[in-house]
This record gives C-alpha cells, structure tokens and sequence, in this order.
C-alpha cells in the first residue's frame, strides 16, 4: 500500500509545481525479510538520507516479536533526534464528525519513552519496559509546543501525564513543561492526567479546539489515535517529525497491507503529509494549492474513498485533487 500511496503524493506534489527532487529507497518488513540483519533500513537507504534536506515515509510494515528490529519510523527519528511528532487534527468540510467540529494539534515527544525498547527479562515470570524520560527531550518538546500554539495564535497549551503514579518520569516532564511556560506568559496551562483525558475527548471535545495537546512518546500515540476518530478517519491525519535540523513527514496512519494493490485507500493523509514537506522545505504556495484542492474535492464530495462515506479508488481521488490543480 505504501508505494501506491507515495506514488500519488508526488504526482499532486509534481501538479502543483514542485521543484523537490523525489530519491525513491527501501525500507521496511517487505525489505528486511529479503535482506535480514538489524535494521529496517538498509546502509544505502541511510546514505541517501544523510544527503537529503527531509525525508517522506511512506506506510511501512513493522516486524513483531522478539528479536525484531525497531520501526522505521521510530529509527529514523532517533538518529536525527526528531523531538516533535506533530499531528494536526481538524474537521473537513462535508466529512463525518461523529461528536462535533475538532481543531487541534497533537505533539508528541519522538525520541524516547518506551519507544527506546529497552525490555529485560528478570526471571521466566518477570519482564520489564524500560520507559527513559529526559529533561533535554522534555524541555524541546515542550518548546516546540508553545512555540507551535504561538505560531497559530492560539492561548492553551495541554500537558498530559501520569504523575501521581509515575512521580519521577512524568513528574520530570511535567517540570521541564513549567519552566519553558516561563517563557509564553500569555498562554494558558491546562495539565490533564491521561485517564482523564481519554474520556473528555469523547465527553465534551470542543473544550480542547485551538489548543495544542502535548504529550511522552507512547501517552500522545494513544490520544492522537483518539483524536484521529474525532474527524472519522485517521485516513486523513497527516504528521511531520520534525527536529532542529532535519524533518520527516508521513501518514499518521500505518501500512494496511491486505489493502496492498487493490487501488482503494484513501491518499489524503499521505498527499497533505507531501504537501507539509513542500513548505517545510520553502515551497509555501505550491504547499497552499495543495492544501485547498484537496479541500475543495472533500468538500464536494464526489470523489472520495470508502472511508469518507464514497466509492471512489486511491487514483480517482488523487486524479481530482490534479485535476483541482491543473
């Protein structure tokens, strides 16, 4: 499903008239059950990246079970420390809203957490995760979410944790969080313990528009997948991981492959995911066309996926967004 989707995302992005050039590489389980070793991501494919401005991944496959390498995604971010996982999330028109208009943003700290992968086994009965919190990484992340509520004129910034139980992991983040408010005054701090959380996004999720919802690596997974629901279909959240000098961008959603070659998913996240790198990298009109013709085909209507409540294929809804373009 990836290379479909990926396909898609630079013919928009070739209609709108980037002067990007795209360099196609491998990764991912389909590359690493031919290939073997210890990564997902063979030696040339981190060559190319080394010598690249960002990168576009698309859906890939992640082994499970013991012994397995660690994720695309999750490799890719640790080597160039991208701290930021960021996901907006907001209604489309003319799109299933199942409790109401969202607009937010979630970022996610990218780095660490239990996503280091860190198990040990104590006995046959007895396993642990480590779950490794800094104040380096919490501080950034941190930043990155004042600073991304302040780039949008928006007054709320929401610390979610657990710190009644994890006291020192969660507690850390919660203090880096404190110090770099010293800094954004005129914005609001609103902590909410996970749990907690969970259940006012589905109870009243409008108290959270226009506000950015920040997060520890696997807290912000599980709410952002929450949040991603809230627009009807995750289908159409598109992310960027973004560090102090290198960036990655991507669909939110993951690999699907019974979808593999039946031409049918919908391309929207992995299609704005290409358009946000476009203007990452300098491209912010052809970024915007992109934006608003991808807009303009949701709201009508006429050519949308199954997901999104139509019958149209991947292409179909890919060839009107051109089409929008052109």
């Amino acid at each position: 499903m990836g290379p479909e989707l990926v396909d898609a995302m630079i013919a928009v992005t070739r209609a709108a008239g980037t002067n990007v050039e795209f360099i196609p590489c491998e990764a991912g389980a389909t590359w690493w059950e031919a290939n073997g070793g210890n990564s997902l991501i063979p030696q040339q494919t981190w060559d190319l990246l080394d010598e690249t401005d960002a990168c576009f991944k698309g859906p890939t496959t992640t082994p499970g079970g013991a012994g397995s390498p660690k994720s695309v995604a999750v490799s890719i971010r640790q080597k160039f420390n991208l701290y930021a996982n960021v996901r907006p999330t907001r209604t489309f028109p003319n799109t299933a809203k199942p409790l109401g208009d969202v607009d937010l943003v979630c970022v996610r700290e990218g780095t660490e957490g239990l996503y280091i992968g860190e198990e040990i086994k104590l006995t046959d009965d007895v396993y642990i995760a480590i779950r490794k919190i800094t104040r380096t990484q919490s501080s950034l992340i941190a930043r990155y979410a004042f600073e991304e509520a302040k780039r949008r004129g928006w007054k709320r910034v929401v610390p979610i944790h657990k710190s009644n139980i994890l006291k020192q992991t969660c507690g850390t983040f919660l203090e880096e969080v404190e110090k770099v408010h010293h800094d954004y005054p005129d914005i609001e701090v609103w902590e909410y313990h996970i749990d907690n959380i969970a259940q006012q996004l589905i109870k009243n999720p409008q108290i959270f528009n226009e506000s950015i919802l920040l997060s520890t690596n696997l807290f912000m997974d599980v709410i952002s997948e929450e949040c991603s629901a809230l627009v009807g279909s995750i289908g159409l959240i598109y992310s960027a991981n973004i560090g102090d000098s290198y960036a990655m961008f991507e669909p939110a959603h993951g690999s699907a492959p019974k979808y593999a070659g039946q031409d049918k998913v919908n391309p929207v996240a992995t299609i704005l995911a290409g358009a946000w790198m476009l203007d990452y990298l300098g491209e912010k009109e052809q970024a915007k066309a992109i934006f608003d013709a991808t807009e303009s085909v949701i709201s009508e209507g006429k050519h949308v996926t199954y997901d999104m409540g139509g019958s149209a294929k991947l292409s179909e809804m890919s060839d009107a967004i051109i089409a929008k373009l052109e």
